[in-house]
């Protein structure tokens, strides 16, 4: 996953694109499995750490509120953490209970991957047959708008214009994971899930709904659909 140096970036608005990109791609490696190898960065804080450093170099305001210290919870054991991912998120009679496919959130997740599929498409994007990469998968889709924030600090650098990037997101993010991920953390409170998850999706639907509203202010609302 491409990251940007911040330190490299020259305007205000260089830097914000930079910066959001790396908290997109941060939030990615935090809603990888818990296996041992990931337990280190959470037991330490570092996970914590250097998430809610990159959301306060955006938005110092969007950490309020978030239980930072949850997310350095690992549980007793080694297990605990993964066992309740996959409680959660990969298993159930009826499919887990809150499934992290933004399909299963709506009345046709057909339409909803195919129209998800045409935002990869059309910057140049295609996707691995790995079955964690479908296009509703929750990860996929922070990923691509970790790829729009890259791409938009990018053409700022260059002095290109960055708008279509800017509306590219705004328009996914209202469609796709800021549409469906509240419905998730609703499932998540409804599941009793533990302190680490209950905080990790907080995180991510505080830091979803300040992007919606901050890319609505910047460039107008999305276009009726």
């Amino acid at each position: 996953m491409d990251q940007i140096v911040l330190d490299d970036v020259g305007s205000p608005e260089e830097h914000r694109a930079g910066a959001r990109s790396l908290v997109y791609g941060l939030l990615c490696e935090a809603l990888e499995f818990p296996d041992r190898e990931r337990l280190p960065a959470i037991r330490d804080g570092s996970l914590a750490r250097g998430l809610r450093q990159a959301i306060a170099a955006v938005d110092p305001g969007c950490v309020a509120g978030v239980d930072w210290d949850a997310l350095g919870d690992a549980g007793a054991d080694d297990d605990e953490l993964a066992v309740e991912h996959t409680r959660l998120f990969e298993v159930g009679a009826s499919g887990p209970p809150c499934a992290l496919y933004g399909g299963l959130y709506g009345d046709a997740r057909m339409k909803t991957m195919e129209e998800a599929v045409r935002f990869y498409n059309h910057f140049g994007l295609t996707l691995s047959e790995d079955p964690r990469e479908l296009p509703d998968h929750l990860t996929t889709q922070l990923e691509f708008l970790h790829f729009l924030a890259f791409r938009e600090a990018e053409a700022l650098h260059a002095g290109l214009d960055a708008s279509p990037y800017r509306r590219a997101q705004r328009d996914f993010v209202a469609r796709h994971p800021g549409h469906w991920v509240p419905k998730l953390v609703k499932r998540l409170e409804q599941a009793k899930a533990g302190r680490f998850h209950a905080a990790l999706f907080d995180a991510i639907a505080r830091w979803l709904e300040r992007e919606q509203r901050t890319l609505v202010a910047e460039v107008g609302p999305p276009p009726l659909s």
